[in-house]
């Protein structure tokens, strides 16, 4: 298992996680696991594995708003859950949640994304 501490000069990476349901989210935050699609995972164990530290930023699609943000604690695994059902999810890996509090996109407003032609990050 990967150490928590940050290592130095190793940049720091966030992702937007998009649910399709507010459900899956509160799963994660009562078991401190989440699932993504198999195409996301490739990506997010790069990072894991090659940043000091790797932020899971979450939003329920259409909703307006972020449901909060955590620190992904694992690399994801072959493991399956069946707490999202047969929903197409790969393997569950851990998260620590950091703040699960509703934010209105218009509060990061402000925030742009150089990877995605600096659009407003929500």
């Amino acid at each position: 298992s990967k150490s928590p501490s940050p290592r130095p000069n190793v940049p720091v990476r966030y992702f937007i996680m998009k649910s399709s349901n507010l459900q899956n989210i509160d799963i994660s935050q009562q078991k401190g696991i989440w699932s993504t699609t198999p195409s996301n995972e490739r990506k997010l164990n790069r990072a894991f594995w090659e940043s000091s530290m790797v932020y899971l930023i979450f939003s329920v699609q259409g909703s307006g708003h972020f449901q909060g943000f955590a620190r992904m604690a694992s690399e994801i695994g072959c493991e399956k859950s069946q707490d999202w059902g047969s929903a197409g999810f790969g393997g569950v890996f851990k998260v620590e949640w950091i703040c699960k509090e509703s934010i209105p996109f218009q509060f990061a407003h402000h925030l742009l994304n150089p990877w995605n032609d600096n659009k407003r990050v929500q």
